[in-house]
């Protein structure tokens, strides 16, 4: 898997199972690859109208399509990328063929969101080079949060809190990073404050007013720090899961959709990338190896709180977290209340 994914971040081939060979159209440094054929996401081909023909009304699956003419990387490019259509509006004529590798191709489209890549490739590409191998089985068994542990831990005095801890977490072959920051001194006697939060560069490192992400991280802090100081304690837990779990570049292209007048829910989809990829089983092992057992959350999304639920978390109450809007995020906060359920 850790080969694979490199893979693709470097441009290079894989081979899912018996599929055709995969070069991904974003990162793909063969200047002379060329194939009749582009996998694309269901949503990409919506887009492209090909969700009309017969061949590409099956759901949300991928879709294997031809044009009038081969594709190679230049001209497949703008295919697969829908943040180009302004700068390339004129595509097509597109024809939808029948796929017989679905299950490797939805592993392909899950293989390019961990590679951050867009989930677009030649199918079968002349010439395609020597493929990396793996089966669609390799995601289940990579994805398992049974394979992550506790790598390290050391005292962090932060800028909220001069008490803190930070612990490591690492699973083999996952070069993510996920960490916890634990504030106060543990007690059985109280259940500890704890805030489930998804890396954000450009809100938590350079301020971002697009999006909440900065000022939540500093108010979770702030009412950890201010727990600890009433002899209870609170755990943030800082997961490497840029953009809902889509990656950093692609994230930055959601934000240029949402530049065209698209909100972050259709920005996302129209990436072919899920509106929600975040990894709550792996949170879950985070609180395992912690030895917590039941938590306050900080959250102002009941379904963070059902899918921590189902991946085994004892909840004993819901902590609000709502903090006031600016104008360049006001649009991406009344979608999360509107069109996500938030409770804001």
């Amino acid at each position: 898997m850790a080969q694979a994914i490199d893979a693709l971040r470097h441009g290079w081939p894989v081979r899912i199972g018996g599929a055709p060979v995969l070069l991904p159209v974003e990162t793909a440094i063969s200047p002379g690859a060329h194939a009749a054929q582009l996998l694309i996401s269901n949503a990409r081909a919506e887009t492209l109208k090909l969700t009309n023909q017969r061949e590409a009304a099956h759901g949300h699956a991928p879709v294997l399509m031809r044009g009038a003419a081969p594709f190679d990387l230049r001209s497949a490019l703008p295919v697969a990328d829908p943040s180009l259509d302004l700068a390339a509006p004129l595509k097509g004529p597109f024809r939808a063929d029948p796929i017989g590798f679905a299950g490797e191709a939805e592993a392909a489209m899950e293989l390019a969101r961990l590679a951050g890549i867009l989930p677009a490739f030649l199918v079968d590409p002349d010439p395609p080079g020597e493929p990396v191998a793996l089966e669609a089985g390799d995601l289940a068994a990579w994805s398992d949060p049974a394979n992550l542990v506790v790598a390290t831990r050391a005292a962090l005095p932060v800028a909220a809190a001069i008490d803190a801890e930070i612990v490591a977490f690492r699973a083999p072959d996952d070069l993510r990073e996920h960490v916890a920051l634990v504030i106060g001194q543990r007690s059985t006697q109280r259940v500890p404050l704890v805030r489930l939060h998804s890396e954000c560069l450009t809100g938590d490192v350079l301020g971002s007013l697009k999006c909440d992400c900065g000022p939540q991280l500093d108010a979770g802090l702030a009412a950890m720090a201010e727990e600890s100081g009433d002899g209870g304690w609170g755990v943030l837990l800082y997961m490497r899961q840029e953009g809902r779990g889509i990656g950093l570049v692609n994230k930055l292209r959601a934000y240029r959709l949402q530049d065209q007048g698209f909100d972050t829910l259709e920005a996302n989809r129209r990436l072919g990338l899920p509106e929600e990829a975040r990894d709550f089983p792996t949170a879950a092992r985070m609180l395992e190896l912690l030895r917590i057992e039941r938590i306050r959350l900080m959250t102002n999304n009941p379904a963070k709180v059902t899918a921590l639920q189902a991946a085994g978390v004892v909840i004993a109450e819901r902590v609000p977290h709502r903090l006031p809007a600016n104008p360049h995020n006001a649009r991406y906060l009344d979608t999360k209340r509107d069109r996500s359920g938030h409770l804001l």
